[in-house]
């Protein structure tokens, strides 16, 4: 029944006037505002949807994942525009002093939206 269905992905955030500038400026997404939230038009065709939630809290889980051909680079420039990159240092999930994690499964550098989402730049094994 649902094969043929268009899809799109959602997550909340508490306040959509911090939100649009991030996604925007500092990520530099293609960004509609409407009526209910924002409408990201990523790569490929892919759609997210940012809804304003009055007791949002942040996921405690990756909401979005951007694929990357070298995570260094990403991370370099993300870092120049005022993105901070997450550093865990867990028996299961290490990362070097920038915020990567590397040899355990892919290359992934893990950041927060200004609502607290976390979200990655990351690089498969396989490419």
């Amino acid at each position: 029944m649902l094969e043929q269905a268009k899809s799109f992905s959602s997550f909340s955030c508490d306040d959509l006037k911090r939100t649009y500038p991030f996604y925007k400026n500092v990520l530099g997404l293609n960004v509609k505002e409407t009526p209910e939230g924002l409408d990201l038009e990523l790569a490929g065709g892919a759609r997210v949807f940012i809804y304003p939630k009055p007791n949002h809290t942040p996921a405690t889980f990756t909401v979005l994942n951007f694929i990357v051909p070298d995570v260094d680079a990403a991370v370099t420039q993300l870092t120049e525009r005022g993105v901070r990159f997450e550093i865990y240092d867990m028996p299961d999930l290490k990362t070097d002093q920038r915020g990567i994690a590397r040899g355990n499964g892919p290359t992934i550098a893990w950041f927060k939206d200004p609502a607290g989402n976390i979200l990655s730049v990351l690089k498969p094994n396989d490419r």
